[in-house]
């Protein structure tokens, strides 16, 4: 099997905005392929419309949701004082938004999406890998965030019943009005996402202020009724600052980098409509970091008023605002969570894993088909066992995903800004037999990276034991991989690390070669 590296410079089938945005001629887009379809096609300069408020707005709608709001609380549960856990979380934020700024350029210069630039570093048939893994993380995200949407409706609707819903039969152990709210606010998001992009755009515009005001709402109305934010803002670290917080820690964080780790893949799926590298990069680092500390921040404080007026910490805002006393109350609190929830899962975890679907057949799954088959697969992984505590939450499902993910990234990284320096030829993305065909559309020296990376980032996987001898999570208490078990506390930043470097060292070599070969005789410069 031969690998196959044409001549011909992209420039040759391109045009090039004054700002260096790079967009297909006309007839360039190889339409008839079997890897094209209008969904995976890079948006023409014209459409590149979005602006820093827009990205700035997407964030801010997507950091503004019950999971990130709830991030405090499990880091609180291990034991960590409220500045700690904050401190933890802006961390996190700051660290994930390199990559996210790194792979999101390829958007607003090509406009291309995330399996699309994938193809890139491992081939047109190799990108379905880190495509539908990316997916598979999505489809649980997905279920995982319209079950406590579902919830939440439901929470906040048996109180306005005065309990009946609670009190109802029940079907697989939970009451039947529960899968209702369940069903409903998963046909909502379908309903919302079948209206496309553009749509999405203008939602994402208004629901970012209005969850804004929604939280202030809710520390106002919790400020007034404790008169002072209580004992939590005063309490101790459990863990100290010495030997017992760090092992704590560093898992912490790679947690919650593993939060927007998906994002860190697939945003160029929404960078391809940016007007202008200055709005993603400006919309992106004034939205992502101040965001979700802030709304860390704002959490912490609710929570600490709860702690008074109830005399517990209530950390869930859903199970708070269900305490409000009046019908308006309940009504506004209930609107600001599905407002929230369906702005980040659709903007998350339903927009790209349906590019990612679509690339796995162009010609037969298009984005709206692809967004249906998520909504359906993230039905059927059970999201509420994914979230069932904080161990298993943080360190298990939020550190694996990382740690994979992390690897992909560090792939993507590595091919678009080192091993090509951020030149692309745009008609060869979908074209069989161009320049990242490699093996028959698959890139030996990505999986190996991906696999190498992925083993280190995610091989010494374990479980903590409890002093009752219950393990937190599936995992061996020893590691998976037992010499690797040091190595999964830092699972993200290993799988970055190692699959950029390792790729890099397999792919520079071949490239000087193609370059050579593609490069005359009578150019090349004279030797001594």
């Amino acid at each position: 099997m031969t690998e196959t590296v044409p001549t011909g410079a992209p420039a040759d089938r391109t045009a090039a905005a004054a700002d260096g945005r790079i967009e297909l001629a006309p007839q360039a887009f190889p339409a008839h392929s079997p890897f094209a379809n209008e969904d995976l096609r890079p948006v023409p300069v014209a459409e590149r419309t979005w602006t820093t408020y827009n990205f700035a707005a997407l964030w801010i709608s997507m950091a503004h949701c019950i999971p990130s709001w709830t991030l405090a609380s499990g880091l609180v549960a291990l034991g960590m004082d409220w500045k700690q856990a904050v401190l933890t979380i802006a961390l996190a934020n700051v660290i994930v938004l390199l990559p996210m700024l790194a792979t999101g350029h390829a958007g607003p210069k090509y406009g291309i999406p995330f399996p699309v630039l994938a193809r890139a570093s491992f081939g047109l048939r190799g990108a379905n890998v880190p495509a539908l893994i990316r997916a598979a993380v999505a489809c649980g995200w997905f279920g995982i965030q319209t079950w406590i949407g579902g919830s939440g409706i439901f929470a906040l609707g048996s109180k306005l019943t005065g309990g009946e819903w609670e009190a109802a039969g029940r079907i697989a152990g939970h009451p039947w009005p529960l899968w209702l709210c369940f069903l409903s606010f998963w046909a909502v998001q379908m309903a919302i996402i079948h209206r496309g992009m553009d749509f999405l755009r203008h939602f994402e515009n208004w629901a970012a202020p209005f969850v804004i005001v929604g939280a202030f709402v809710l520390l106002v109305w919790i400020a007034v009724k404790a008169d002072g934010f209580g004992r939590l803002l005063s309490q101790p670290s459990e863990l100290g600052w010495g030997a017992d917080f760090w092992p704590v820690f560093f898992p912490s964080l790679m947690g919650m980098i593993g939060f927007w780790a998906t994002l860190s893949l697939n945003i160029p799926d929404f960078t391809r409509f940016g007007a202008s590298q200055r709005a993603q990069t400006w919309g992106q680092s004034l939205g992502l970091p101040t965001t979700m500390t802030l709304f860390a921040i704002l959490a912490v404080l609710v929570t600490a008023g709860s702690q008074v007026v109830y005399g517990e910490a209530i950390w869930d805002p859903v199970a708070l605002a269900a305490k409000a006393d009046n019908a308006f109350g309940l009504l506004f609190a209930l609107v600001t969570v599905l407002v929230a929830t369906v702005s980040v899962n659709i903007a998350a975890n339903v927009v790209s894993p349906a590019y990612d679907l679509a690339n796995l057949a162009p010609k037969l799954i298009t984005f709206r088909t692809g967004a249906l088959i998520t909504g359906v697969v993230g039905m059927l992984i059970l999201p509420w066992k994914l979230i069932s505590t904080p161990e298993f939450y943080i360190f298990t499902w939020l550190g694996v995903v990382g740690g994979l993910l992390g690897t992909v990234a560090g792939i993507l990284i590595a091919d678009y800004w080192i091993v090509r320096r951020t030149v692309l030829d745009l008609a060869d993305l979908y074209t069989p037999g161009g320049r990242y065909w490699y093996a028959a559309g698959w890139n030996w020296r990505a999986l190996a990276a991906f696999a190498v990376g992925g083993v280190l980032a995610v091989g010494g996987s374990y479980s903590t034991v409890g002093a009752d001898g219950t393990a937190s999570g599936p995992f061996p208490a020893d590691g998976l991989i037992p010499f690797l078990k040091p190595l999964a506390d830092y699972g993200w930043a290993v799988g970055l690390a190692a699959s950029l470097l390792l790729y890099v060292a397999l792919m520079l070599p071949r490239e000087r070669k193609a370059e050579r070969e593609r490069t005359p005789t009578r150019e090349r410069p004279a030797a001594g």
